[in-house]
């Protein structure tokens, strides 16, 4: 691997604005940006002389174009798109970087998974979320055990998103490119549940549109029980009126509870623990941090972790089949939403909507 790691992006879309302030302003150690693609002229050329980088309209153009001269690829188009995309891209032999969802089917999922593996690439799913430093205490005193048995997690997302937000695109908020809630804005904070609280067992769902004229849900609540005995809450909306006001996680065990507060799973709001350590004090007054946005600051220890893997081969925190993880829940959640029943994990969708806009 190169000493600079030259990373391309597919779609200049809202999202694409952090991941080329990050490559393109030379915020990431060791990772520079090749080139920007989108199929929307005017878009590639902005992004292209903002950040003085090739713009291309054709992503097999721009692979042709830059030959050796990239050796990763961010696919940040639409999610019902990313599997395609992916499938396209893999062939070329670099490595792939996806935003969340990885896909919108579990067989999209399965395919890009396959086409990495057989292309010699790794496949890295984005989720940010987790590198949030608050996050990454709460996961430190999990893999210490503080908490003893666990016994209820909760994720609330509570944010805003008008009508005009959705149409912005014509895809957002289809069953076919985006989904709801759920599968988009929420999908981050599903994957923080259950990397703390472990696979899940069963869940069942509510879902409405309340606010905007979309497909897809705009509201939902989910109960869930995990393997190993635990509940679980999720409560997920856009139609918090007139602004965002909070994207949350708590975890409650017999020895301790965590609450992770703020608009971005970013400040800590509870730490306790029966068995109180010297760091504790540390934790609360060093380990809450504030990010600008929505987007937190994870993008970029995203990106650092991904230069380390790269360069050094190290443990990725987040690929394909960790990625289908959290996909899976999402899909099992839509399928009790369609079918009004509780849904256990592992299992085949047949109701839900979900990559496909109609019913199976």
């Amino acid at each position: 691997m190169n000493d600079v790691i030259r990373i391309a992006l597919v779609g200049c879309g809202r999202i694409s604005k952090r991941h080329c302030e990050l490559l393109g302003g030379g915020m990431i150690q060791g990772a520079s940006l090749a080139a920007v693609c989108d199929i929307r002229p005017e878009r590639a050329e902005a992004a292209g002389a903002q950040w003085k980088v090739p713009a291309f309209t054709d992503m097999h153009e721009m692979m042709r174009f830059l030959k050796d001269d990239v050796d990763a690829v961010a696919v940040l188009t639409e999610s019902g798109n990313h599997a395609r995309h992916t499938l396209e891209l893999a062939p070329y032999g670099k490595h792939i970087i996806v935003e969340k969802p990885m896909a919108l089917t579990l067989d999209d999922a399965d395919a890009m998974i396959h086409a990495c593996d057989s292309n010699g690439i790794k496949l890295f799913v984005i989720k940010q979320n987790r590198f949030n430093l608050p996050v990454q205490k709460l996961r430190e005193a999990l893999e210490a055990g503080r908490f003893g048995r666990l016994v209820l997690g909760t994720v609330r997302v509570r944010w805003c998103r008008t009508q005009a937000y959705y149409d912005q695109d014509a895809w957002r908020g289809t069953w076919a490119l985006d989904g709801g809630v759920l599968s988009n804005q929420a999908s981050h904070h599903l994957d923080l549940l259950e990397w703390m609280m472990g696979d899940v067992e069963s869940v069942f769902a509510k879902s409405t549109r309340a606010l905007v004229d979309i497909e897809a849900e705009d509201t939902a609540v989910v109960v869930l029980r995990f393997r190993n005995g635990a509940l679980g809450i999720i409560e997920a909306t856009n139609a918090t009126r007139p602004k965002d006001l909070e994207g949350s996680l708590s975890v409650l065990g017999e020895l301790g509870n965590v609450v992770i507060g703020g608009y971005a799973v970013n400040k800590i709001e509870s730490w306790a623990f029966s068995r109180p350590l010297p760091s504790d004090e540390d934790v609360m007054a060093n380990y809450s941090t504030n990010p600008p946005d929505v987007y937190g600051f994870g993008h970029r220890s995203y990106y650092e972790h991904i230069v380390k893997c790269l360069n050094t081969g190290g443990k990725m925190l987040v690929d394909g089949l960790e990625g289908r993880r959290s996909l899976e829940l999402i899909m099992a959640i839509y399928e009790s939403v369609e079918t009004g029943k509780e849904v256990f994990l592992r299992f085949a969708p047949r109701k839900c909507r979900l990559g496909i806009g109609h019913p199976r």
